[in-house]
């Protein structure tokens, strides 16, 4: 069975250069060990209540991962399209991304 990967239009969303792209990584790679963690909780039968402490430790570090992205976004990305002209929709694309967040 093919994996599913969602295609990345690099036309209209280029890579981009992130000066804190290693910060960024290590806090990706302790959310990983956190969520291996929690894994190995389950399997060792672990109370509960531990193992949803843990959950929301890393429900709190991704949300955490995704406002300092955010942030990025909004001071990069969003400040450049509205000087170029493109401001509607790159505001408009900040819009439906917090609002997923905010449910």
């Amino acid at each position: 069975m093919k994996s599913r990967k969602a295609a990345v239009d690099t036309a209209a969303h280029p890579p981009i250069a992130r000066p804190n792209k290693s910060a960024l990584t290590k806090r990706v790679n302790r959310i990983d060990g956190q969520v291996r963690g929690i894994g190995k909780m389950i399997d060792e039968d672990r109370y509960c209540i531990d193992i949803l402490t843990q959950l929301s430790a890393v429900q709190s570090a991704l949300d955490a991962l995704a406002l300092q992205l955010l942030e990025h976004h909004l001071h990069g990305c969003v400040q450049h399209a509205i000087k170029s002209g493109q401001g509607d929709h790159a505001i408009a694309e900040a819009i439906g991304v917090i609002r997923r967040f905010a449910k």
